[in-house]
């Protein structure tokens, strides 16, 4: 059963124009992304799914793939759907090209999952959180089934804390592994509300039925979406 990793990566960040090339601690962002999930054991090929030749020409030139793609995608996971859809690979994952701070065992265990479960088609990480980290809304939450399944994912604080000592938050992180099938078939499920409504393209899966494994891992560094959370990471690598 073979995985490949892809790497959104797109030029015309409303943010931040031009992310992906920015520079922490002497690298392109995205050459940082690369060489985490390259680094990934269980992970048998990694492509960069790019808008922008200059993203191309920098993972060509450490010897990577990267593929040009459209630049109409309203998703990452519509851009991903191109690349995959001219590979044969059984298991795609999703790691946004933002994520410099990704670590290859967290992309090992999502692998690992579904070559273990053949029920899960679509799994993803999640890690605890403070209740005041909770009340951020670009801090996606999720909360869990007994299983692992996903119940709900939100911009607000879930569970609501009517009894604060019982609420436990957990940060969901954006790096997602599917079944080739599963993620060729999203882009032809509907939109539900709800997706339109907390602009958070995984309730379009919980909408349609298809359940999203997830894994607890430890708290992972920040992604980066806007110049100072760069400087932040920066200085998380410095050390």
């Amino acid at each position: 059963m073979s995985v490949v990793a892809i790497i959104p990566a797109r030029w015309g960040s409303t943010r931040f124009p031009g992310k992906p090339l920015a520079a922490i601690a002497g690298k392109p962002m995205i050459q940082h992304v690369w060489e985490r999930v390259s680094a990934a054991d269980g992970v048998d090929d990694v492509i960069v799914a790019h808008d922008d030749q200059r993203i191309g020409a920098v993972i060509e030139a450490l010897g990577g793939r990267a593929r040009m793609t459209r630049g109409d995608h309203e998703t990452g996971s519509d851009r991903l759907a191109e690349v995959a859809e001219r590979l044969d690979h059984d298991i795609v994952i999703n790691v946004q090209g933002d994520v410099p701070l990704v670590r290859p065992e967290d992309l090992t265990a999502l692998a690992q999952l579904l070559r273990d479960e053949p029920g899960v088609q679509v799994a993803s990480l999640c890690y605890p959180m403070s209740a005041a980290e909770a009340e951020n809304p670009h801090h996606v939450k999720v909360v869990c089934a007994a299983n692992g399944d996903a119940l709900y994912f939100s911009r607000s604080p879930i569970p609501y804390p009517r009894d604060a000592a019982a609420a436990r938050y957990l940060h969901h992180v954006g790096i997602f592994a599917y079944r080739r099938e599963t993620l060729l078939g999203f882009t032809s499920l509907p939109v539900p509300d709800e997706e339109r409504a907390e602009g958070l393209e995984q309730l379009r899966l919980l909408a349609a039925g298809i359940a999203i494994r997830m894994i607890e891992v430890e708290p992972t560094g920040p992604g980066v979406d806007t110049p100072d959370e760069l400087a932040q990471v920066e200085a998380i690598l410095a050390g």
